[in-house]
C-alpha cells in the first residue's frame, strides 16, 4: 500500500525541484554568455581581413598580425588588471575595494560554485579586443607593432574599461548621477576607441605618399574583396558583442539591459537589422563606394546601439541613414584637416558613438531608469558624451606622444618604403605572385579628392 506523502516530503521534493531549476538557469545564462564570447571572435576574425585587404600588399601580413597580437596582450592584461579597473572605479578616479576581481581571488578561477565571474570577464576581454582593434585599422602601415601593441593594452585592458565602469557598472557615476544610457556600448566602446584613434593619429602622421601639396591621394586597397568579406564578417560578430550587452536573468527577471531596465532580445533584433539596413543606405547615398557601404552597416548598428532597447525600428532605420551620410562627411572633413585615417574609424566608431550617445537623450529624454536613478536626459548624455572623448582622446594622444619623442611610434622611412612585412614580419603575403610597383609604394600621379575609405 503507497504511503500517502507529508507535508514535509512535498516540502523537500519542491526544494530539489527549485534547486535543479535554478542550477539550469545558472548553466543556461553560462552557455548564453559562452556563445556571445564566441561568436565575438569573428570580429576581430573581420577585422584581421579587412585591415589586410585595405594595406598595400606589402603591408598586408602586418596588418594581419597586429589583429592577431592584440589578443594576445590584451586578454592576460585585461585578465591581471582589467576586470581588477571595472570593478574598483565606478565612482569616478578613487578605488574602492574589489579584491574579488583580483587575479589571485578564488573567483578568478575555476569554481564549481560561480556559474557567472568566469563568462562575464571572458565577454568584457573580448570587449576591450574590439577597442583594440578599432585603433588597428587606423593606423596600418606606419605604425611600428611594439608600439601598437604598447597602445592596444592600455586602450583594451585601461582606458575604455575605465569608461566602462563609469557608464556601465551598476553603481557607475554617470549612471547614478546623470542616468546615463548606453546598452549596446556606443560610447564606452565605440567613442572611447574612436578618440583615442583620433589622439594617435595626430601623431603618428600620414602614410608617406598620401598627401600632396597638401591634396589627399587615393591610396587604394590590395584587396577590396577582402575588405568586404572582413567587414561582414564584423557584422556577424556585432550579434555576439550585443548578446553579451544584455542580461540573462533567473527566475522571474527576465532580461535586463546592463541597468537593470527591462528588454528582451526581440528589441535589439528588430533595432539591430534596422540599424544594419539604414547605415549602408545612408553611407551609399553619400559616398557610392563599396568599402563606405560596407561600412555603413558598422555605422549603422553604432548609431543605434546606445538605445537599443527604446527606439521604434522605423525611428532606428532613420537614424541609423542619417547617421551613415554624416560619417562620410566626418571623414571627409578629418581628412582636409590632413587626419590619415585609413579606414575611417574615427568616423565610423568615435563620430558616431558620440552621437550615437546623444541622441537617446534627444529620443528617449525622460525615460526613467530603476532603483532611483536619475531618469534619462538630454544634458546627462551630452555630459557622459563629452566624458567619453576626453576618456578616449588624452590618453591616446599623451601615450602617442611619448612614443614619438622616443622614437618609438613609427617606422623609419625606408621601412615604409620597402613595406613593414619586409622588416618586422619577415614574410610575404604573396610570395608567387610578386608585389607589383603600386603596392610597392608608387602613388598615383592623379590628383584629386577621393571619398576616404570606411571600417
Amino acid at each position: 500500500m503507497t504511503e500517502t506523502p507529508t507535508l514535509e516530503s512535498l516540502q523537500a521534493a519542491l526544494e530539489a525541484q527549485q534547486k535543479v531549476f535554478e542550477m539550469h538557469q545558472s548553466m543556461n545564462m553560462e552557455v548564453f554568455y559562452w556563445w556571445c564570447t564566441g561568436i565575438m571572435f569573428l570580429i576581430h576574425a573581420g577585422f584581421l581581413a579587412y585591415e589586410m585587404g585595405a594595406s598595400r600588399a606589402k603591408n598586408a601580413l602586418a596588418a594581419g598580425i597586429k589583429n592577431i597580437l592584440a589578443l594576445a596582450v590584451i586578454i592576460p592584461t585585461f585578465y591581471l588588471f582589467g576586470w581588477w579597473i571595472y570593478n574598483a572605479f565606478p565612482g569616478g578616479l578613487i578605488p574602492v575595494d574589489a579584491s574579488a576581481a583580483l587575479p589571485w581571488a578564488q573567483s578568478m578561477g575555476p569554481d564549481v560554485k560561480d556559474l557567472g565571474t568566469g563568462v562575464f570577464w571572458a565577454a568584457f576581454a573580448l570587449f576591450g579586443a574590439t577597442t583594440g582593434s578599432i585603433l588597428s585599422g587606423a593606423v596600418i602601415e606606419r605604425i611600428r607593432v611594439s608600439a601598437f601593441l604598447i597602445l592596444t593594452v592600455v586602450l583594451g585592458s585601461g582606458v575604455w574599461i575605465l569608461a566602462g565602469a563609469w557608464g556601465w557598472h551598476p553603481d557607475g557615476w554617470l549612471l547614478t548621477k546623470l542616468g546615463y544610457h548606453d546598452v549596446g556600448a556606443s560610447g564606452v566602446v565605440h567613442a572611447v576607441a574612436g578618440f583615442f584613434t583620433l589622439g594617435v593619429l595626430l601623431n603618428l602622421g600620414a602614410r608617406k605618399g598620401k598627401f600632396i601639396n597638401g591634396v589627399a591621394q587615393t591610396i587604394a586597397p590590395h584587396s577590396l574583396p577582402m575588405t568586404l568579406i572582413g567587414l561582414m564578417l564584423i557584422i556577424v560578430g556585432f550579434f555576439g558583442f550585443l548578446g553579451g550587452c544584455i542580461i540573462f536573468n533567473g527566475g522571474e527577471t527576465g532580461w535586463t539591459t546592463i541597468y537593470g531596465n527591462p528588454t528582451n532580445l526581440s528589441a535589439f533584433a528588430f533595432n539591430t537589422l534596422m540599424g544594419f539596413a539604414g547605415g549602408i543606405i545612408g553611407c551609399y547615398i553619400a559616398s557610392r563606394d563599396p568599402f563606405w557601404t560596407m561600412s555603413g552597416g558598422l555605422v549603422g548598428i553604432i548609431s543605434v546601439a546606445a538605445g537599443l532597447d527604446l527606439y521604434d525600428p522605423g525611428l532606428a532605420f532613420i537614424i541609423a541613414t542619417c547617421m551613415g551620410i554624416a560619417a562620410v562627411y566626418f571623414a571627409k572633413m578629418l581628412e582636409k584637416m590632413g587626419v590619415d585615417d585609413a579606414v575611417g574609424a574615427v568616423s565610423v566608431h568615435g563620430f558616431t558613438g558620440v552621437i550615437a550617445v546623444i541622441l537617446v537623450g534627444v529620443f528617449a529624454g525622460g525615460t526613467p531608469n530603476v532603483e532611483g536613478h536619475p531618469a534619462i536626459s538630454f544634458s546627462g548624455q551630452l555630459i557622459s558624451a563629452a566624458v567619453m572623448v576626453v576618456v578616449g582622446f588624452l590618453p591616446g594622444y599623451g601615450l602617442s606622444f611619448l612614443l614619438k619623442k622616443f622614437n618609438a611610434l613609427r617606422v623609419p622611412e625606408k621601412c615604409e618604403d620597402i613595406g613593414i612585412d619586409e622588416v618586422e614580419i619577415l614574410a610575404k603575403p604573396y610570395p608567387e605572385a610578386g608585389v607589383p610597383a603600386s603596392a610597392a609604394g608608387e602613388v598615383p600621379n592623379k590628383l584629386a579628392n577621393p571619398e576616404p575609405q570606411g571600417a
